[in-house]
């Protein structure tokens, strides 16, 4: 029996082992949007296999792009492997991704609540609580997941690293809390590389593909690792709502998963030496990063082989200070999303956590880093050029701040 392989070498060779029949090296792209049906009772066949979730059968047809792409059902596999994963079913955006899921464990399986761990991106938890799809939400912090649960709760949600301030969650004690009800993670930050929650209970791993997976900043996806079941209901929902991936975004993708750890690991020990700086300057109240506490219950060292690039700070000047910061650095773009090879800044309460309730939404004074793979040494020396141009920490609050206090 062959021994498992290392995840550096699963990044190589996941979703591969139909190059070398096809008589090529580098991933294929299958633009197809129709296909050749055998005859008619095999073409029927093989498109009710597929619009109720399940795969192409053998002497069938792959039928229509929206039932199945060759090119997409290799990154899948190559995911699903590295998530140690039955299956895995990828989406056209990561928002895409987390509808599916509610749609499948929500009014799909006859449920209507699902059960919310905050902190959480802020689409997903503006999408969970508009009511758009049918669900009613309890939000809760980790420890009061069981008390939340309900006769019809259909899924736990929970973000660990959480965007933005990289809150972390025990996955095992929350799997433990929901009982039968199946939990998602949303492991966009952490990666296969760091993390693996259905090593650790959880029903799927899900990801914004669009942020490490791809790592370039040109592709747009979301894609759910889980059981051959659970992705059957998956590719049921992508199926009826048309949520696919391009093929194109697929290969990019698939692509992009051969230099994951290699990316995650540079980008993390940049992540590190910054982290490291950023807490002995007095521009900075506090520094949002996994570990700084110590890890006094083991979390970390339970469930994860890493700390990851991500970065939130509270600015002490507030605002004002947050808001000179963003337009003031040059290595550092200013823009949302993250987990590219370059360096982002963003001001998480005026942009993708604007839809959050007051509540639950990050202080106008907080940013979040996102490392990329510059120098870390230039990294640093940008930030302490927009540092020097702060204004007085005791500079008024700007009008964007009052109006994220009074936005309801």
């Amino acid at each position: 029996m062959t021994a498992p392989l290392h995840p550096d070498t699963l990044a190589v060779h996941a979703g591969r082992s139909d190059l070398e029949a096809l008589g090529v090296h580098a991933l294929p792209i299958d633009l197809s949007t129709t296909n050749p049906l055998p005859d008619i009772e095999r073409g029927g066949d093989s498109y009710e296999a597929m619009a109720t979730g399940g795969r192409p059968p053998a002497d069938g047809s792959m039928v229509y792009a929206r039932l199945w792409n060759p090119t997409v059902a290799r990154f899948e596999e190559a995911l699903a492997e590295l998530e140690h994963a039955e299956a895995s079913v990828a989406f056209a955006s990561g928002m895409a991704a987390m509808t599916a899921v509610i749609l499948a464990h929500g009014p799909a399986a006859g449920k209507h609540h699902v059960v919310a761990v905050r902190p959480l991106y802020g689409g997903t938890d503006h999408l969970l609580g508009s009511g758009l799809l049918g669900v009613e939400t309890t939000y809760c912090a980790p420890g009061e997941v069981a008390a939340a649960i309900r006769p019809d709760t259909g899924l736990v949600v929970v973000e660990t690293p959480a965007n933005p301030t990289l809150d972390i969650a025990d996955i095992a004690a929350i799997v433990a809390q929901a009982g039968e009800a199946p939990v998602v993670v949303d492991n966009t930050f952490a990666t296969p590389v760091l993390q693996n929650p259905i090593d650790l209970g959880a029903a799927m791993s899900l990801h914004s593909a669009t942020k490490y997976l791809g790592g370039h900043g040109d592709v747009i996806a979301g894609v759910v690792a889980c059981s051959e079941r659970t992705a059957e209901a998956l590719r049921r929902v992508r199926a009826v709502t048309g949520g696919l991936l391009h093929p194109l975004g697929a290969y990019l993708l698939h692509r992009g998963l051969t230099t994951l750890p290699v990316r995650m690991r540079a980008q993390q020990e940049s992540a590190r030496r910054v982290v490291q700086w950023l807490i002995d300057r007095p521009e900075v109240a506090e520094v949002f990063y996994p570990g700084l506490d110590g890890d006094p219950h083991g979390i970390l060292e339970r469930q994860m082989r890493g700390t990851g690039a991500m970065i939130a700070m509270r600015m002490q000047g507030g605002f004002a200070a947050a808001s000179a910061v963003t337009t003031a650095t040059e290595l550092f773009t200013h823009a949302v999303s993250l987990g590219g090879v370059d360096s982002l800044i963003q001001h998480p309460a005026a942009l993708t956590h604007r839809p959050v309730p007051p509540e639950a939404r990050p202080g106008a004074d907080v940013l979040r880093l996102s490392i990329g793979l510059e120098n870390v040494d230039d990294l640093i020396a940008d930030l302490e050029r927009a540092f020097s141009a702060l204004p007085e920490a005791d500079a008024a609050p700007a009008l964007l701040e009052e109006r994220l206090h009074a936005a309801r």
